[in-house]
């Protein structure tokens, strides 16, 4: 399953088939091997960084994934435009297709991968449990079998026993997965597996796996080349999760002992040299609390989280896919690699994680990364978040000599990353890493599910946010007195505001004192600020005593604000008509809740609805979020088709009560 003879390797241009940080990554790489780089880009990407960052670059298509970044002839054809000889697939999109990998060998440039004989055999679920259960790994059990009939896989479901796992075949990274622990919600689980597997891979087929209870998700990071070498660099462990989803990867793994890391570590070199596989590629496995392990997949590419791999190794593992690419042997073995300390990586995602984690797309009107320590991305102030990709939009990477140290750091380094116009779930993951769980290292893929309502609780000091945001409010009106440091002339009348904070209206006053500090009253009583620097990004002030400092955007009636890491949001709604319809969808209509594209509609005209029953369904970033009706009635009108981009606040449903 080797990729092709070493003499008919050598590259110097590679064009990356991908977008986002992880095209910058690679650039970043290959720029220091002395390799030219292409990028390529959608409609929805032509002003995107890593477009500007490489020296050539070339539109293939639409912005839907399906016309663009999964356009296989397109990329193809690119490359040859470009002058390119090889292709980096990233991971994503075409990353794991064998079609891709072998349409780039038969167009005669080099894939940066895997074979495609290896991608087919190793990529699809179901092709590598065959393999790894023959070659005496276990094996979780499941069907993957070839008949994908709704009834055959509702029988096959039951035998397995609930709680099942819905997997892609084709897949990765949550998407088109599904955990169905009743056979009464089977059939809308698979349907809505399928539909997105089809989105994101271009394959809806799935295979059924028996879920496994609280497990650990551990993963084996190895590579192999054309000479038959192979070594593991350790592993990776990736539990904390949400929708099935990576949020936090760390290496090495709390729960691994040195001697389960050398049982997994065999069993994942041993699969490689069998394969004569070439390349990165990653072995995921359960590991349940009485320390056995099942195998789940192999990843045929590079995973996001490689930067924590990379930390405590110190190889740059993009360049040992470049250099094995054009045939070069690995330049270590097994005995050559070394661990330094403990790394945890962060996935910084624009999604509203109080919301199910809502994808958010819009632009981000200020970026700004701390130094001292690694953030992978491709943001700037300004720059657009279009909403028909992931949602991650960076990684940070915390690393030091203990667990404690890499965490404390990753910690400091999301209070400084500044992130204003786009709701994230930066203090969502500031959140996670501060809780005693995983401050311990316990955490299992059950994490979130099992701790949801502390990470997600309202902070104690919620009422100051609203007391500062009153202050910044006051201030940065273009009508208010230009702010002096000292003392004021007089005594300024209360100025009365109304603002929506944290989805809640709150009724407030500020007045400028004599002595030159403000007061602002607020519903749960006043508070005093003396504010010492204030400029158009940040203001720095005084608070019982205590000097603190926030960073804000203000955006005509919107105000951004973030203060030690953690950034919220306001409105003023002291001018703003009354809201003469609930967004919730109690006056009968259902409105989008993100930009999105419409993947099912599940009622029609005339049907009878009950208030929470599913009417439509909207896939934005990757993921299917199921909009409901908001009140008893009977469907009056639907007003988008399937296939439709719709916008957030468009109403979609219509809802007569009765």
């Amino acid at each position: 399953m080797r990729n092709g003879s070493v003499q008919h390797r050598s590259f110097s241009r590679v064009l990356i088939a991908n977008r986002g940080e992880i095209a910058l990554r690679v650039i970043r790489s290959a720029r220091r091997l002395g390799l030219g780089v292409v990028a390529v880009y959608s409609d929805a990407d032509r002003d995107a960084l890593h477009v500007r960052r490489a020296d050539q670059a070339v539109r293939i298509g639409e912005a839907l994934p399906a016309r663009s970044y999964l356009n296989i002839p397109a990329i193809i054809e690119a490359a040859k435009a470009s002058g390119a000889d090889a292709v980096h697939p990233g991971y994503g999109f075409l990353a794991e297709n064998e079609q891709f990998a072998r349409g780039c060998k038969d167009a005669g440039l080099v894939f940066i991968g895997p074979s495609p004989e290896a991608i087919e055999a190793m990529g699809n679920k179901a092709g590598a449990k065959e393999i790894m259960a023959k070659a005496g790994v276990p094996i979780v059990p499941g069907y993957q079998g070839a008949d994908q009939r709704d009834e055959v896989m509702l029988a096959e479901a039951k035998n397995i026993g609930f709680p099942v796992m819905i997997k892609a075949v084709a897949g990765g990274g949550g998407r088109g997965m599904r955990l169905v622990t009743d056979a009464a919600l089977f059939p809308d689980a698979l349907r809505s597996a399928r539909s997105e597997a089809k989105a994101a891979f271009g394959d809806a087929t799935v295979i059924l796996e028996r879920a496994i209870q609280n497990p650990r998700h551990i993963e084996v990071q190895v590579f192999g080349d054309s000479h038959g070498n192979a070594v593991h660099l350790g592993e990776r462990d990736c539990s904390v999760q949400r929708r099935h989803q990576k949020l936090i990867e760390e290496a090495p793994s709390p729960a691994v002992t040195p001697e389960l890391r050398a049982k997994m570590g065999e069993v994942a070199v041993a699969a490689v040299k069998a394969l004569r596989y070439e390349g990165a590629g990653t072995l995921e496995f359960l590991l349940d609390a009485s320390g056995e392990f099942y195998f789940m997949e192999m990843n045929t590419r590079l995973q996001v989280e490689h930067p924590v791999t990379e930390a405590i190794t110190g190889l740059d593992l993009v360049e040992l896919q470049l250099r094995v690419a054009r045939g070069e042997a690995l330049p270590l073995k097994q005995q050559d690699i070394k661990f330094s300390g403990h790394a945890i990586e962060v996935r910084l995602c624009s999604e509203d994680a109080a919301h199910d984690f809502m994808p958010q797309s819009g632009r981000m009107a200020r970026w700004q990364v701390p130094d001292g320590i690694r953030v992978e991305h491709a943001l700037e102030s300004g720059a657009e978040i279009p909403p028909f990709y992931d949602s991650m939009i960076a990684k940070v990477i915390g690393h030091g000599a203990t667990r404690e140290e890499a965490r404390g750091r990753l910690i400091v380094g999301l209070e400084q990353l500044t992130a204003l116009g786009v709701t994230t779930n930066q203090a969502f993951l500031m959140s996670c890493l501060r809780h005693p769980g995983f401050a311990k290292g316990g955490p299992t893929t059950a994490f979130i599910g099992a701790h949801r309502d502390e990470l997600l609780a309202p902070r104690a000091d919620a009422a100051f946010d609203t007391a500062l945001a009153g202050l910044l409010l006051y201030v940065t009106n273009p009508r208010a007195p230009v702010w002096r440091r000292g003392r004021s002339l007089s005594v300024a009348f209360p100025l009365p505001a109304k603002i929506e904070i944290a989805g809640h209206a709150q009724e407030l006053e500020v007045t400028r004192e004599r002595d030159g500090s403000y007061l602002v009253a607020t519903e749960a009583g006043q508070d005093r600020f003396e504010i010492e620097q204030f400029d158009s990004e940040m203001i720095r002030f005084r608070h019982d005593g205590v000097t603190d400092s926030a960073k804000f955007l203000r955006d005509g009636d919107r105000l951004y604000v973030q203060r030690r890491g953690i950034p919220f949001a306001v409105t003023d709604l002291t001018l703003a008509a009354p809201k003469a319809t609930a967004a919730n969808g109690g006056d009968g209509k259902v409105r989008a809740a993100m930009n999105g594209r419409v993947v099912a509609v599940l009622v029609k005209p005339g049907d009878r609805v009950t208030s929470g029953q599913p009417v439509l369904t909207l896939e934005a970033m990757k993921m299917e979020h199921v909009h409901k009706a908001g009140i008893d009635g009977v469907v009056a009108a639907i007003d988008v088709a399937e296939g439709e981009q719709v916008t957030t606040g468009k109403i979609v449903v219509e809802i007569e009560a009765g």
